[in-house]
């Protein structure tokens, strides 16, 4: 009975504590918390001491092991300083006289001078035979101790100076053989040994001792290892090197020691701060786990479902309770983790790459440019090149959009094949880039650009059909053509425009005189627009006679730029810039204008011809410009004849007849300019009736020389006037050329031997002398 209360209480004890057990999960995160937070912080004071003590020990051996090696390095270089004024000394011709005299005297004064002069304690002569002359005062040395080492050829180690060791050095005496050796020696003794280990980093005990004389304990240690030892002075970190001896029968031993203790007395603090640390962070994380709990809980809930809405993209109120509501958090974090991640990879996917060929783009091949031009040196160089392909726009047209792709992708397939390890990368349209670095100095720039000049200039199959791949593309290779990744990117681009303007299916290399020229064009450009705002251009015309009727037939509008400090700039010159601004387009509608406003005031029976480029015929207010001038001018719509190349049928041809059809509507004429020299082909004069055929110039000029010049001239003209089209040949400038091109048949002519092309004030007076005038007659006047 006396022992049935006390297994009564206790059994209520047991079940009371039972039920204090956490139940909720506020409160079983709560006690998870301070228990893990308690555990982490004992074994992070643990961890944190020992790694410190490690850490003092790690820093002590560094230190010693790099002051060992600054001890050796200043024990060799104090050798080196006795070797270097014993040499001087050895080669001397009067102490070299003195000793193969053997002048004791002189010897003993010079090898005191010697002493004095080098800092050395002993300076001695060791004869072949190990007789040994010493400086006055100086302790005897065994010569024939030394004999072995100097005759194997040391030049240092460490030798006994009566009981002590020192350093000494030795400098072989050559009259011209070998007669004896300069020795010179310093002790290293406590003093000087202290005076080295002042200039160490830490505090360092040196002493250098025969191997033979060290304690057990040190000898164990090895050489170059650092050991821990006690010592009555503490625990010491010790490390043992060994010298080199010049003497037989000593091992001298180089013993450092550093006192262990001392280096972790600058840690003992950090000990106990960090026990103050783990103290206040151990309550501050009691109380901060009673707050974190009972916060947790709460948003539990609603937290799990916006990580739903947001990886589903919706916004919804989803009502999760229980324990589960962790598992659904962790669940909807991850799956919005991975919906953001595969959306970003995507997106940075799309971002940096060309979504057609799947290269890299622009924007990624700039990136890794500007990384590369960084590292950049002369010998680890940067090779950018610029690929435009040729007649992009001609597939395009002919073959169709799928087509042009097709022939984009196996492009930059073939630059990527044949350059595996670099980037290749496509800007955009018709153009790529590829991007070599840590070209060495050895590698060859050139041969890189021919393998790329022969895999984008081939034939490839597209849909079974073969195609003609062309490609231009410029070379710069930096540092020697720029420093900066603009730089390259800019000279790159220069020389590709230079390519492009010497013929297609070519390359070039960067030059500073591009760059030069690239600038004189920049201001070109900027004085043509000047040019254009302000009306600086001029009419020029140029007669167009008739042989057949022996009469003028009207006039050439040929356009001229009087520069206000080049003078007159060549067409050939600015015409091609002002095709490729655009600003093409304004300079033909003023030369239209002006061209009908000068033949009004003419003759009613001459007539103005005006050139249209191929920019400007594509002008979607090409029809209305000239129905402006017309009717501005009251020039009759006869009296103005178009020339045209056939450079305007590549593409659309329907759309281009169309429009040629819509301008003869107008009752203007229609000339085919330079016809022999394009495509010519007689599908064109077919499908549109032309008014004139303008035979090319250099017809004209071989006409004498070369008979199938004759041969083309007369096919031309037959067929014109089968087709009753009329001819003009362009660029006579002889007699004879005249009278060969009328028997030929053709019907006009324009050139020198008519009249240089004049002023619009010198028009009427032209007109006047080509009255009833011959064409050289009038020339000649």
């Amino acid at each position: 009975m006396p022992n049935a209360l006390p297994a009564s209480i206790n059994g209520r004890i047991i079940a009371r504590l039972s039920a204090f057990r956490p139940r909720t999960l506020r409160a079983r995160i709560a006690a998870l918390f301070m228990a893990l937070l308690a555990g982490v912080m004992a074994v992070t004071v643990g961890v944190a001491g020992s790694g410190v003590s490690l850490f003092a020990h790690a820093v002590a051996e560094r230190d010693m092991s790099a002051n060992a090696r600054v001890f050796e390095q200043l024990i060799a270089s104090r050798a080196g300083q006795l070797r270097d004024a014993a040499s001087v000394v050895a080669r001397d011709f009067g102490f070299r006289e003195a000793f193969a005299t053997n002048d004791r005297a002189t010897l003993g004064s010079a090898l005191a001078s010697l002493g004095e002069r080098s800092g050395a304690e002993v300076a001695a002569v060791v004869m072949l035979d190990g007789t040994v002359v010493t400086s006055p005062g100086a302790p005897a040395l065994d010569g024939k101790a030394l004999l072995p080492a100097l005759d194997a050829g040391q030049g240092s180690g460490v030798i006994d100076l009566k009981g002590k060791l020192g350093l000494a050095v030795a400098a072989p005496i050559e009259i011209p053989d070998l007669a004896g050796w300069l020795i010179l020696a310093q002790p290293l003794g406590t003093r000087d040994l202290e005076a080295l280990g002042r200039l160490s980093a830490v505090p360092i005990k040196a002493s250098v001792a025969p191997a033979t004389t060290l304690a057990p304990a040190q000898r164990d240690l090895g050489l170059g290892r650092i050991g821990e030892l006690e010592t009555p002075q503490g625990r010491q970190l010790v490390r043992l090197s060994a010298l080199p001896s010049l003497q037989r029968g000593i091992e001298p031993r180089l013993i450092l020691s550093h006192s262990l203790d001392q280096a972790m007395e600058a840690y003992r603090a950090l000990n106990a701060v960090l026990m103050g640390i783990a103290l206040v962070g151990t309550l501050a994380g009691l109380w901060l786990a009673l707050r974190i709990a009972r916060s947790i809980s709460r948003p539990l809930s609603q937290l799990a479902g916006a990580a739903q809405r947001y990886a589903g993209g919706t916004v919804s109120k989803v009502p999760v309770t229980g324990d589960a509501e962790v598992a659904d958090l962790a669940q909807s974090f991850n799956a919005m983790v991975d919906a953001i991640e595969e959306r970003e990879r995507q997106i940075v996917h799309s971002a940096l790459h060309d979504g057609l060929t799947t290269l890299p783009n622009r924007r990624f091949f700039i990136e890794k440019l500007d990384r590369a031009v960084a590292r950049q040196m002369p010998t680890s160089r940067t090779m950018v090149v610029f690929v435009d392909l040729d007649n992009f726009k001609i597939i395009n047209d002919t073959l169709g959009h799928p087509a042009g792709d097709a022939l984009l992708r196996q492009a930059g397939q073939r630059l990527q094949e044949r350059f595996p390890d670099h980037m290749v990368a496509r800007f955009g349209g018709d153009e790529f880039g590829l991007l070599v670095t840590g070209l060495g100095e050895s590698a060859d720039p050139a041969s890189m650009a021919r393998t790329i000049h022969a895999a984008l200039n081939d034939e490839v199959d597209i849909g079974g059909r073969t195609v003609q791949l062309s490609a231009s593309f410029g070379v710069a290779v930096g540092p020697s053509d720029g420093a900066t990744s603009d730089e390259i990117l800019k000279n790159a681009d220069l020389a590709l425009y230079r390519a492009k303007s010497e013929g297609k299916g070519t390359y070039h290399f960067f030059e500073a005189a591009l760059d030069e020229e690239a600038r004189r064009r920049r201001q070109l450009e900027l004085d043509l627009r000047s040019a254009v705002r302000e009306g600086g251009f001029e009419l020029h015309f140029q007669p167009l006679y008739s042989m057949a009727e022996q009469r003028l037939k009207g006039f050439e509008a040929l356009i001229r730029w009087n520069h206000p400090e080049r003078g007159l700039v060549s067409p050939a010159e600015f015409i091609p810039l002002a095709e490729e601004t655009g600003l093409i387009v304004q300079i033909g509608e003023w030369v239209i204008r002006d061209a009908c406003a000068r033949a009004a005031a003419w003759p009613g029976h001459l007539s103005v011809a005006v050139n249209i480029s191929p920019r400007q015929f594509t002008s979607p207010v090409l029809a209305q410009t000239i129905v402006q001038a017309l009717a501005a001018s009251g020039l009759p719509a006869n009296r103005l004849e178009l020339e045209i190349t056939e450079s305007i049928f590549i593409g659309n041809v329907e759309r281009t007849l169309a429009m040629l059809h819509s301008l003869r509507g107008l009752g203007v004429r229609i000339a085919l300019d330079d016809f022999g020299t394009g495509y010519s082909s007689l599908s064109y004069l077919r499908s549109f009736p032309f008014d004139k055929l303008k035979i090319d110039q250099s017809f004209v000029r071989d006409l004498g020389r070369d008979a199938s010049a004759g041969a083309i001239i007369r096919a031309i003209t037959t067929l014109a006037a089968a087709l009753g089209i009329e001819t003009l040949a362009e660029g006579v400038e002889l007699e004879s050329t005249m009278e060969a091109l009328q028997r030929e048949g053709c019907d006009l002519i324009q050139g020198y031997l008519v009249s240089r092309p004049v002023p619009d004030g010198a028009v009427p007076a032209l007109i006047t002398r080509l009255a009833g005038e011959a064409p050289h007659r009038a020339a000649a006047g």
